[in-house]
């Protein structure tokens, strides 16, 4: 599987150079080059890439902006270009996997991206992993094995705008990270809470819901359809018409938790 990639450097030149360096490795695909930081949030968000290379002096959105508007919990794996050494504890304090001085040293730059892929490996790992705990979960829910099975389902205690609100996780259809916040859709309203979509996931653990993309929970009985694009990628769609991006790095999960035969 290609190493799905984006370039960030204001600087023409700088992205020539590093293309250049990225094309000589057969394990990456470039999907978008980018001059600035606003052009770099909206390539994120459009193309779901698992790298990227972001320059971090850049006018507009500086590259620490850049990832202060996807969230540090759904930026993909981030490797920071810059001409001063003075940005690197800053860099890693955002969770940068690494950082690159330029100009590049082609030495150091191929033991940065040995130390991608080997944090890529480990995150598919990590996937296979709640893969097989979905089929397991299947399995339990088929064999009658299910210790939970007849529990009324849990609630949401959610702190809003002054307010308390109780939901029950039947009614949440999906959940959209928003950096530090999330945003929990229901019927009638939605609910802006400062917690990270991993503490959510987790808060819903076992309560019928799937990471679809790495900003999106959705709710697998709110699920009417899976509609194919040309790309060959699927767009989730619910039973209120919602669509919702499916990431292929979860789309394998998804087809084992709703048993799809596709």
């Amino acid at each position: 599987m290609k190493i799905r990639t984006i370039v960030v450097d204001d600087e023409p030149l700088a992205r020539e150079g590093l293309a250049l360096l990225l094309a000589k490795d057969p394990d990456v695909e470039i999907v978008a080059e980018c001059e600035d930081g606003l052009q770099a949030v909206n390539a994120i968000r459009e193309l779901d890439p698992d790298l990227v290379f972001l320059d971090i002096d850049m006018p507009g959105l500086d590259g620490f902006q850049v990832i202060e508007k996807i969230g540090t919990g759904t930026m993909p794996l981030t490797v920071f270009l810059t001409a001063y050494n003075e940005f690197a504890i800053e860099a890693f304090r955002v969770h940068a996997l690494d950082y690159l001085l330029k100009p590049l040293a082609e030495e150091r730059f191929l033991e940065s991206l040995h130390r991608v892929k080997a944090e890529l490996a480990r995150r598919r790992l990590f996937r296979r992993s709640n893969q097989l705990s979905a089929l397991l979960s299947d399995i339990s829910d088929i064999t009658g094995l299910d210790q939970n099975r007849g529990k009324k389902p849990e609630r949401l205690m959610v702190r809003c705008a002054g307010h308390v609100y109780f939901i029950k996780t039947d009614d949440v259809k999906w959940v959209e990270a928003d950096g530090d916040y999330v945003s929990i859709y229901t019927d009638d309203r939605t609910h802006l809470v400062r917690i990270t979509l991993k503490a959510m996931e987790d808060k819903l653990a076992g309560q019928g819901f799937q990471r679809i993309h790495r900003s999106t929970l959705v709710n697998l009985d709110c699920i009417r359809e899976l509609v194919a694009n040309d790309s060959g990628d699927y767009r989730v769609i619910l039973k209120d018409d919602t669509e919702l991006k499916l990431s292929r790095s979860y789309r394998d999960v998804l087809y084992a938790r709703l048993r799809a035969d596709i």
